[in-house]
């Protein structure tokens, strides 16, 4: 029997239930276009703690029409400054006019979530690989339980390993030799930090905090990844105390933020990234399969922007795939729709590629000034930095434009 014979027929396939996927089908419900997240969870994951969302994550959350609902869950951060504690020299962080606000990632999945349709997310749904269907070329998932699942159109959003990506010929992601510890620590009796995103730094190990209400604090920590940190990375105790083994050095009420953090709330991860060129020289679509999210720009977490770009691949996405749907509702013919949308895909990537191709390699530079031990190496990223990125807050002026 042939595969798509076997396989269920849908239209639109999502694949990955994180805030990309959560935040693509909502782009295409408010626009009226059904889709199925595949989701590979029991339940919605929220894997971070916490998510940074400057002015331009807003823009697309406000045409997602959500923003209202999120902001009442953070305060607004108005300023920010960085700490050496090897000199105790102080230095602004540039914030700039806009929107800033720290979301738990638990209240921007489930609002995302709770605004779909019931039916919109399959769980415990994990694409294993993707093939095109000899007949009509319309890609079809494998999925982990043997079962096939045909769409005419698939829009990975499956994560920094995605399946996905990789069937589109992008390169497989690399690794910084930066990681990153991420907490909440909640005071019940309110804390004492400013609305300001803080840095403290002494040697290779960098401390950042911003409260989220006035009472949770977000927080991070970077440092060098190490071998052991593969097995700490999978117990939250382990990682509160290496953690703290870190900071010795910091100040007390530094210690007791890490000390006091909600367990369940810590992450350790390595750091991964898609090298800019070859986002430069990829075309993020083949047939009617694309990609978004991290699937498509995986970014060390430099600029917070990862989230953010998200939020725009959706909207952007959404539109695209919006225009040509209008179109497609009056077209039969099989083949003019599968024209249809890799003509969408087309213009999606389009709009994109520089975009992320510039924050990637933002990104890019930062972490390979933090992973450089070569005071000259570091100086001359400072110096490109200084060339290309002149204006430190450009990045979250960009309007993603209208749903």
């Amino acid at each position: 029997m042939e595969m798509q014979e076997l396989a269920e027929q849908r239209d639109i396939v999502i694949v990955g239930g994180g805030i990309c996927g959560l935040a693509t089908a909502l782009a295409l419900h408010r626009k009226g276009i059904k889709s199925l997240v595949l989701e590979r969870s029991k339940t919605l994951r929220s894997t971070g703690a916490a998510i940074i969302v400057q002015p331009n994550g807003w823009r697309a959350l406000d045409q997602l029409g959500v923003a209202t609902r999120l902001r009442r869950t953070a305060i607004t951060i108005q300023g920010g400054h960085y700490i050496s504690l090897a000199d105790s020299k102080k230095k602004e962080i540039p914030i700039g006019n806009g929107e800033v606000r720290c979301l738990k990632r638990t209240h921007l999945i489930e609002t995302l979530a709770n605004d779909l349709p019931v039916d919109t997310i399959r769980y415990e749904c994990q694409v294993v690989s993707i093939k095109l269907d000899p007949l009509t070329c319309y890609p079809v998932l494998q999925l982990h339980n043997g079962s096939y699942l045909q769409a005419k159109l698939v829009i990975g959003c499956d994560g920094v390993n995605s399946v996905i990506a990789n069937s589109i010929g992008l390169n497989s992601v690399k690794l910084f030799c930066t990681c990153v510890v991420r907490g909440l620590t909640n005071y019940q009796n309110g804390h004492k930090f400013k609305p300001e995103f803080v840095v403290m730094s002494k040697g290779r190990v960098q401390l950042g905090w911003m409260p989220m209400t006035d009472k949770l604090v977000y927080w991070f920590v970077t440092r060098q990844w190490t071998s052991q940190d593969l097995a700490v990375s999978k117990n939250s105790m382990l990682i509160r105390q290496s953690t703290m083994e870190t900071m010795k050095d910091f100040p007390d009420d530094m210690m007791e933020m890490i000390s006091t953090c909600y367990l369940n709330s810590l992450h350790l991860t390595d750091l991964k990234y898609r090298a800019p060129w070859d986002l430069l020289g990829n075309n993020f679509h083949e047939g009617t399969v694309t990609v978004a999210g991290d699937a498509m720009h995986a970014m060390g977490p430099f600029l917070a922007q990862g989230g953010s770009a998200s939020l725009e691949d959706a909207i952007v996405l959404g539109r695209c795939l919006a225009q040509k749907m209008n179109i497609m509702n009056q077209r039969e013919r099989s083949s003019i729709v599968k024209m249809m949308v890799e003509e969408a895909l087309e213009e999606y990537a389009k709009e994109r590629k520089m975009r992320i191709v510039w924050l990637s390699l933002e990104t890019y530079l930062i972490g390979k000034m933090l992973d450089a031990k070569s005071v000259m190496v570091k100086f001359v990223i400072i110096i490109v930095m200084a060339v290309l990125f002149s204006d430190p807050i450009g990045n979250t002026r960009y309007d993603c434009g209208r749903l």
